[in-house]
């Protein structure tokens, strides 16, 4: 059942809403503020840190380029360091509308999914971007050119690199869920193995912000193997009673 909870109209609601999003709003501007006063120098380097080895050098093209890129790297560990204070803000408006056993579902599924996204990236920037920056920067590069990358390019193409990454490890996740609501089992999984190999890499393709095989094949490799542990999950998992009888999609 329903946890008990006051009888609020909608204007309620909208203001629990707005409270919500001025508490988180104002906590990203601190941590942002936090991150560009202490950490901007640390953040910098980490970010730059894969290029060291090649002795590349960073530039900047545009008169606010650099201190503009500083702002948003500033921002994404602000809204990393506010997440706490996010999760929970949104914990409290839509906790009051679940069941129990909702609710503990979703204090163990949340923190699973930020540590599977977490894994994504630390993957990605740890192991993939090396050889990534090793194949643009060393393998297709010759004494006639001399690279040139802006600091502003050079976040945006790491940004967009890592994010996808992120994403793909959510995919047991997914698969638990489709498994739960009987939409998907592990014998439909099985058997759509070549489908979903040929839709790995053409996203792989899709994905990367570039055009080298290395880092589509850094991509679609480890996806596959999460494919293959969403078979292993939908094997393990029961659909719920309500929806056991119906099967999985054709």
């Amino acid at each position: 059942m329903f946890v008990e909870e006051k009888n609020l109209s909608l204007k309620d609601h909208l203001e629990d809403l707005r409270r919500v999003l001025a508490v988180s709003a104002v906590t990203v501007l601190v941590t942002t503020s936090i991150s560009y006063a202490a950490l901007g120098d640390l953040l910098f380097q980490l970010i730059t840190d894969p290029l060291r080895q090649y002795a590349v050098k960073l530039i900047y093209i545009g008169m606010a380029e650099a201190f503009v890129t500083r702002i948003k790297i500033s921002f994404l560990a602000g809204v990393i360091l506010a997440l706490p204070v996010i999760l929970w803000e949104i914990w409290r408006f839509v906790s009051p509308a679940l069941y129990p056993r909702e609710r503990r579902r979703l204090l163990v599924m949340l923190p699973l999914s930020l540590l599977l996204f977490a894994a994504g990236v630390a993957f990605a920037y740890l192991v993939v971007f090396n050889f990534a920056a090793r194949f643009l920067l060393v393998m297709v590069s010759s004494e006639d050119l001399t690279p040139m990358i802006s600091i502003g390019r050079y976040v945006s193409f790491l940004v967009s690199f890592l994010i996808p990454f992120g994403v793909i490890f959510e995919l047991p996740l997914v698969v638990y869920f489709l498994a739960r609501m009987g939409l998907i089992d592990y014998r439909w999984l099985s058997q759509k193995r070549k489908y979903a190999l040929l839709v790995i890499f053409t996203l792989a393709a899709v994905l990367t912000p570039g055009p080298d095989v290395i880092s589509q094949v850094m991509l679609a490799g480890p996806t596959y193997l999460l494919y293959e542990t969403g078979v292993l999950v939908a094997r393990l998992v029961r659909p719920r009673p309500d929806v056991a009888g119906q099967g999985a999609v054709d």
